[in-house]
């Protein structure tokens, strides 16, 4: 079995796709995909010449394969015999189950154990140069993207996204349990250097190609279809936060045609500490296991000869559904990472191939000591990727910071402007900051009338011994440094000074990530406007229930301390999809190799007449036996299946 790591019903007529089924695990087990050879023009016409018309439920022209149904209750040998059966045939390929894909992460506590990716994979040099740039983007191929998200929005690509799962046309979740695809997004793509919420590693484009459901699982077909959607698109990276621990054809397929469109597929390694799956194991596919926020290989990462690039994937921050944040740990979480730096490398040097791409990511990664089954070539680097060049190319318009500079330039000169002829840096800046359980002050001596923005930046952060966090404080352009509030990643906060150099948080303007040192515990989230009104600890457990199903599970977590990447994939299971994670592809390498069993498969058929009083098996020979002779159509056949 597989397993996983929109918007128009319009864009299938010119993607080349037939209405497809609503999935269903039960269904897409039911299911074959029939691949035929790309010479032959009609796929489905082809098919249905050799099976009969009525059971052809899906077709992909430009992937060249077909999805037939049949019934729920064929029988294995029947549906060995039918694989060998349409095996022989010349114009098809190969046959293979529809599988089902599932996702590939383990929510974690999102208040626990923080860990700093953006800042692991040298995030700041790389926004020296460029944030990303729109015209560069990245597919994210799971569940919906809650595309209206306060730090996703503004990255959104103007087409949206595509649906493949199901029957709607909206790629937006369709439920609470539907996080997978927003945290993913996130990652990679949520808005940097906005004031509000977390960094993503870049500000590409984003794609939603929704092909998982609600319960996290999608079929085989649908994922190959939101492939080849994403790379028919114009996406410069498509990631792939899913795997199976067998090879399918039609993935294979679809990732090939991604690279040979223009597009780098991006995929997770897998979360079961074994081998690595696929499609990351494709060599059209790079391939990202997962590091803890020491440069450890996390405990579930699959590790192989296959992986090309490690990256963070445990207790990583990114977005969730409305308007929320959360912390969630799988390779999952890593496969995004990498394609949000492959974005901004595509926004300075827009020439690259999918294969230079992968080849300047690897040349330009860290070793962090692991061996290269664990890391392949190295810890990505986005510092090192962008402003390095790679060989033969030259950054875009050969300035590929200058615009950033310009705009933090025009940004600090109106910081600097206070309304009076004074420069500001002629001013003597004095101040304290306390942290109550009403209210926070920031107390100023030597600056009356002057506002400002108080604003916490990433790369200032420290976690200290006792737990606590100090932050740069930006007055009028200036760093300054501050300790006795627990803050969050990135956090833009207003505030007023008044005459008596008293300068208090406006209320209205503020946003997540304050805390304060007394009246709440670091477990817990504030904002400003509950921190205001603060009157008992009690008042500030409104915020997770964004994050409702990491709420289910916070005390299981907190033993682990600084290590929660030894748990997450198998302990940490709240969304109620992620128990099979680890086990269902145990049950599909059988599924792989029906053609194996073929000479055993006819015997028994060679020696049963006809007329067989073993009525078990003359049920389910006699109409294969008369399909294979010509004497009834596949829809005969199933009709013959069905009714036994």
């Amino acid at each position: 079995m597989l397993k996983a790591t929109g918007a128009l019903g319009a864009f299938f007529g010119s993607s080349g796709l037939a209405s497809a089924s609503e999935d269903d695990s039960e269904s897409s087990r039911s299911e074959l995909l029939i691949g035929v050879s790309p010479s032959t023009s009609d796929a489905e016409a082809t098919v249905a010449s050799a099976l009969g018309t009525g059971d052809v439920v899906h077709s992909n022209e430009t992937l060249h394969y077909v999805t037939v149904e049949l019934p729920a209750n064929t029988p294995e040998e029947a549906k060995e015999q039918i694989e060998a059966t349409l095996d022989g045939i010349d114009a098809i390929e190969y046959v293979e189950e529809n599988a089902t894909l599932e996702a590939y992460t383990t929510p974690n506590d999102p208040y626990y154990s923080s860990q700093q990716a953006p800042q692991q994979v040298n995030c700041s040099g790389a926004w020296d140069e460029t944030l990303g740039d729109s015209d560069v983007v990245i597919s994210v191929v799971d569940q919906g993207i809650a595309y209206d998200h306060e730090n996703l929005e503004a990255n959104m690509d103007d087409r949206t996204g595509a649906v493949f799962v199901g029957r709607g046309s909206d790629p937006y979740p369709v439920n609470s349990n539907e996080t997978h695809g927003t945290i993913v997004a996130g990652i990679a793509g949520g808005e940097t250097d906005n004031g509000i919420g977390h960094a993503g590693i870049s500000d590409c484009s984003m794609l939603s190609a929704r092909a998982l459901n609600e319960h996290s699982s999608g079929s085989l077909a649908d994922i190959a279809d939101a492939i080849q959607w994403s790379a028919d698109q114009g996406a410069d990276v498509i990631n792939l936060s899913l795997g199976s621990r067998s090879h399918w054809q039609t993935l294979a397929n679809a990732c090939r045609y991604a690279v040979d469109q223009g597009s780098l597929p991006v995929a997770a390694a897998g979360n079961e500490g074994s081998t690595v799956s696929y499609p990351a194991a494709y060599d059209s596919v790079l391939a990202v296991s997962a590091i803890d926020a020491n440069d450890r290989l996390a405990s579930f990462s699959n590790r192989g000869p296959e992986i090309d690039l490690a990256a963070p994937g445990s207790n990583v921050l990114s977005t969730t559904l409305n308007d929320g944040y959360t912390r969630a740990s799988g390779t999952s979480m890593a496969a995004p990472a990498v394609a949000g730096v492959a974005g901004l490398v595509l926004s300075v040097y827009p020439d690259l191939s999918p294969e230079e791409l992968r080849q300047h990511l690897e040349a330009t990664a860290t070793d962090i000591g692991l061996s290269a089954d664990q890391q392949g070539n190295g810890r990505v680097d986005a510092a090192a990727a962008v402003t390095t060049a790679p060989d033969g190319h030259e950054p875009r318009d050969g300035d590929n910071g200058d615009e950033n500079e310009d705009e933090d330039d025009s940004n600090e000169d109106e910081e600097n402007d206070n309304g009076g002829d004074d420069e500001p840096d002629d001013d003597t800046f004095e101040y304290a900051v306390e942290a109550h359980e009403d209210d926070v002050e920031y107390f100023l001596e030597g600056v009356e009338g002057v506002d400002f923005t108080p604003q916490v930046e990433a790369e200032t952060v420290y976690v200290s011994d006792d737990g606590t966090r100090a932050a740069g404080l930006l007055i009028d352009g200036e760093r300054h440094a501050f300790d006795g509030l627990l803050v969050d990643e990135s956090v833009m906060l207003d505030a007023d000074v008044r005459g008596d150099g008293t300068a208090f948080i406006d209320g209205e303007e503020s946003a997540l990530g304050w805390y304060p040192r007394s009246g709440a515990s670091g477990d817990d989230w504030k904002d400003i406007d509950k921190l205001l009104d603060l009157e008992d600890d009690e008042s500030v457990d409104d915020e997770p229930e964004d994050d409702e199903p990491e709420d289910e599970e916070p005390e299981d977590d907190e033993p682990e301390g600084d290590e929660p990447e030894d748990d997450e994939p198998e302990d940490d299971e709240p969304e109620g999809d992620e128990p099979e994670d680890d086990e269902p592809e145990n049950d599909e390498p059988e599924d792989d190799e029906p053609e194996d069993d073929e000479p055993d498969d006819d015997e028994p058929e060679d020696e049963t007449p006809d007329d067989s009083d073993d009525d078990d098996d003359s049920g389910d020979d006699d109409p294969l036996d008369a399909w294979r002779r010509g004497d009834i159509s596949f829809s005969e056949l199933m009709d013959a299946l069905r009714s036994q």
